[in-house]
């Protein structure tokens, strides 16, 4: 059974930073496309940090390029997302996805990811 469990979420202020990480099971991910999305109240579901499964190169959205990062360890079948200067725009519940076996690169659209997590709630209070 796939399974992908995100944790770290939590509220806090305007400038702080938090680490969010997702743990992969069930198949193997290290040639999966691995990231991260985002989806707000009333908002559709949008891209933050995406790492492709060939090279590790990591795609981040123009929204947060230069406050959040994305990493993986495939060793521990983990990704992480990084998040700094939070702001409460940044609100949202944050969603780890995969693409399938072999799908390594990156793409933009939720639809290709076949493997998604259940969720985790980051609330920036201004």
């Amino acid at each position: 059974q796939v399974q992908l469990v995100e944790s770290g979420g939590a509220s806090v202020q305007a400038g702080d930073s938090l680490r969010l990480s997702c743990a992969a099971s069930g198949r193997t991910f290290s040639s999966s496309a691995m990231g991260w999305f985002r989806q707000a109240p009333g908002k559709t579901r949008e891209f933050v940090a995406i790492i492709s499964g060939r090279n590790d190169e990591i795609y981040v959205a123009d929204s947060v390029r230069g406050r959040f990062t994305a990493s993986r360890n495939n060793a521990k079948n983990e990704i992480y997302l990084q998040m700094t200067s939070l702001k409460p725009e940044d609100t949202a519940s944050y969603y780890c996805a995969a693409r399938g076996v072999w799908y390594s690169s990156v793409t933009l659209n939720p639809n290709d990811y076949v493997d998604w997590g259940q969720g985790t709630q980051v609330t920036v209070s201004s």
